[in-house]
């Protein structure tokens, strides 16, 4: 398994992770039994670095993770995340980066993983109403007292990058890229390049859109989220078919799948990339980690950029309230 490192001392992980979401929230019904297979194979193909929340599942999709890594977890880098608070019932009750909470939700997450230390904490979105640096001055104490190893941002603007690094180093940045999502580019790469922050890219496939396998809307299930995402809507939809149907052309001449194909790309961008495309199926898991055996040469990248510049995708990528808590 080729790897990568996490940050400038962090420790190196397979370059393509798992995210874990999906086996407990959002992309309709999972099984606990399916899930739990498809991250032991994860660990025997060489996939080292897993990624959840406390968010997803309300708790469950971290208990999940602790439950199928059992005695493996010194195997493996676990990256868990805080800030989305919701409710027993899955509503949302907003993002909370208050110090008192940080320790609250780590403790927490300790316990639903089994674990002593977490790898890498994320804050999973930025709280408005608490500076940054109170946030992260509060994580780095768990790092102080050995309870976080490495600490993270997810969907954070360059300027709270800035100052969160300022209080203690940020070892990885999560936000969604792929090929209809490459805003990252103007600023963030720059920025983590040259703070030593390793850019861990979530949505790599676009929500299973550039994989080629959802054609309709009514490929989704009925609970699945994505049915309110705008790019999965009306006209939209339409319009990012076509740039998923060049994208599945060009797979066919290059001898791999559309899904392989939009990793290899995302991976081919920097060795400083981790992306973590989510999946509750070994065959997609297996299909995934192929990505690293696709070479793309410098005119498939300028290939790309024809057919996927920056601001392809139509729609924006969450509704439009959820849209405010990004960038922040």
């Amino acid at each position: 398994m080729q790897t990568r490192r996490l940050g400038i001392d962090g420790p190196e992980v397979s370059a393509i992770g798992l995210g874990c979401m999906g086996m407990s929230d959002f992309y309709g019904p999972a099984e606990d039994a399916r899930s739990t297979e498809v991250i032991h194979r994860a660990l025997d193909m060489g996939i080292d670095f897993f990624d959840t929340a406390d968010m997803y599942g309300v708790g469950h999709n971290e208990e999940l993770l602790g439950r199928s890594l059992g005695h493996r977890r010194d195997e493996v880098v676990i990256a868990t995340k805080f800030g989305n608070k919701r409710a027993p019932d899955g509503t949302f009750l907003g993002v909370d980066g208050r110090p008192e909470y940080v320790r609250e939700a780590c403790e927490a997450s300790l316990r639903r993983l089994g674990v002593d230390v977490i790898d890498l904490y994320y804050q999973h979105r930025v709280d408005p109403n608490t500076p940054i640096e109170e946030t992260v001055g509060a994580m780095a104490e768990l790092v102080e007292e050995g309870k976080v190893r490495h600490l993270g941002l997810s969907e954070a603007a360059p300027e709270t990058i800035r100052r969160a690094h300022a209080v203690h180093p940020i070892t990885a940045l999560q936000t969604e890229y792929s090929l209809w999502t490459r805003d990252p580019e103007e600023e963030l790469f720059p920025l983590c390049a040259e703070l030593g922050i390793t850019f861990v890219a979530y949505s790599p496939l676009g929500r299973g859109f550039l994989t080629g396998a959802i054609r309709s809307p009514e490929d989704l299930a009925e609970d699945d989220w994505r049915r309110n995402n705008p790019r999965f809507q009306g006209e939209n939809f339409d319009k990012n078919l076509q740039l998923v149907d060049a994208v599945s052309e060009m797979a066919k001449e290059k001898g791999c799948t559309p899904a392989q194909l939009a990793l290899a790309w995302v991976l081919a961008q920097s060795d400083r990339i981790v992306p973590i495309p989510g999946t509750r199926r070994i065959e997609r898991l297996e299909e995934n980690v192929g990505a690293l055996e696709v070479q793309l040469n410098s005119e498939d990248l300028e290939r790309f950029d024809a057919i996927a510049p920056i601001g392809a995708a139509a729609g924006t990528r969450y509704p439009e309230p959820l849209m405010g808590a990004l960038n922040r």
